[in-house]
């Protein structure tokens, strides 16, 4: 028996399991609730994939449609019948100049994600050819106490993923700073709750592009003379303000909501201040601080995007905005490839989030 569990235990470790069923699944040997579960864990899940990339693709080739029909229209009516009939054979040959700029299809999208794909492989290929140029030129600048020369060439795709990701996890730690410290002290302390619940409720509302202009005149000020990147500073400390409300809020709420019989015992053992908080108001308190966490960190991510793109940081929202202005055949699938980045990302982050939150909490869930 205990060879059995042994064995049973390894095969779900190497992943076996999930064969084992497939094999049951095609031989006729999957009982009536297994076969339920995977059909409801796996083939519904793909099936709504197939369904909206299905209706996606019959909604851009209706779009294109009609936008194609009103370009022929356009030009029968301003020019008349030859300038209609070259504006279809233009449309038909598929020439960029005429083509309908609207919604585009599934295959577009994943040719423009190939494209930036290659363009990143472009781009880090040069930066390595620019890095080999120049290490001696920089060892001898660094030894005579001169900075170095960087690689000032655009960022590709890739790059401003990575930054984004910088920024919001930079911005995360500084709500994690501020709001957690803060939220104790207040949640130790009616009066305190009381006292400052007006100014929570003020700022928590506050819109991200009010945060980041007062941000950017407190910042640049400070860095007027400085050679620091203003604009990476600019956007973590916006997202950090923007974001940290949860946590500052659902900690309060843990630390309020501290079993009485808790703090009576601590009492009773003559715990200091320090040792009261960290040995028994902080490990109580620590779900709903997840909780917080969880939420500062999708408001981060989600306005990340809105204040990168004010604050001209080279990140994802830095990319939309350029792509929506460049007006390229191939602009509109490259902002539809970063939304689904940016949903993929926030999705990861979300779901790392929670697993770190059900680590620490008493009842386990699995989110939505």
């Amino acid at each position: 028996m205990k060879q059995s569990l042994t064995l049973g235990k390894v095969t779900k470790f190497m992943g076996l399991g999930f064969l084992t069923t497939l094999k049951d699944l095609f031989t006729g040997k999957l009982g009536k609730e297994d076969f339920k579960n995977v059909l409801r864990k796996v083939f519904v899940p793909i099936a709504s994939i197939l369904l909206f990339i299905g209706l996606w693709h019959l909604g851009a080739r209706t779009l294109y449609n009609i936008e194609a029909d009103y370009k022929i229209e356009k030009a029968l009516t301003d020019q008349g019948p030859e300038a209609a009939e070259a504006m279809r054979q233009c449309i038909a040959n598929g020439e960029v100049s005429c083509q309908p700029n609207t919604l585009p299809s599934p295959a577009q999208v994943w040719e423009s994600y190939q494209s930036l794909l290659r363009d990143h492989r472009i781009i880090s290929a040069d930066k390595a050819a620019f890095v080999e140029k120049t290490a001696a030129l920089n060892a001898k600048r660094i030894a005579e106490g001169k900075d170095a020369i960087t690689y000032t060439g655009r960022p590709s795709f890739v790059d401003q993923i990575f930054t984004s990701l910088k920024t919001v996890f930079a911005g995360f730690l500084l709500a994690l700073i501020i709001a957690v410290p803060i939220g104790v002290i207040i949640g130790l302390s009616k009066t305190l709750r009381s006292s400052v619940n007006w100014l929570i409720q003020i700022f928590k509302p506050v819109s991200p592009v009010v945060w980041l202009l007062l941000v950017f005149m407190i910042v640049k000020t400070m860095t007027k003379d400085s050679n620091s990147d203003s604009a990476f500073i600019i956007s973590f400390i916006s997202v950090g303000l923007c974001s940290m409300w949860a946590t500052l809020v659902n900690t309060a709420m843990g630390v309020a909501s501290v079993d009485k019989d808790y703090i009576n015992v601590a009492k009773v053992l003559k715990l200091g201040p320090f040792q009261k908080v960290f040995k028994v108001i902080l490990p109580s308190s620590l779900p709903l601080i997840f909780t917080g966490l969880r939420i500062t960190l999708s408001v981060a991510w989600m306005v990340l995007i809105a204040i990168e793109l004010l604050a001209q940081s080279p990140g994802l929202g830095s990319f939309v905005w350029e792509e929506f202005q460049n007006g390229a055949i191939d602009s509109n699938s490259k902002i539809i490839v970063a939304m689904f980045v940016i949903g993929g990302i926030g999705f990861l982050l979300d779901r790392l989030m929670l697993t770190v939150q059900n680590m620490v909490s008493f009842n386990k869930n699995e989110g939505i």
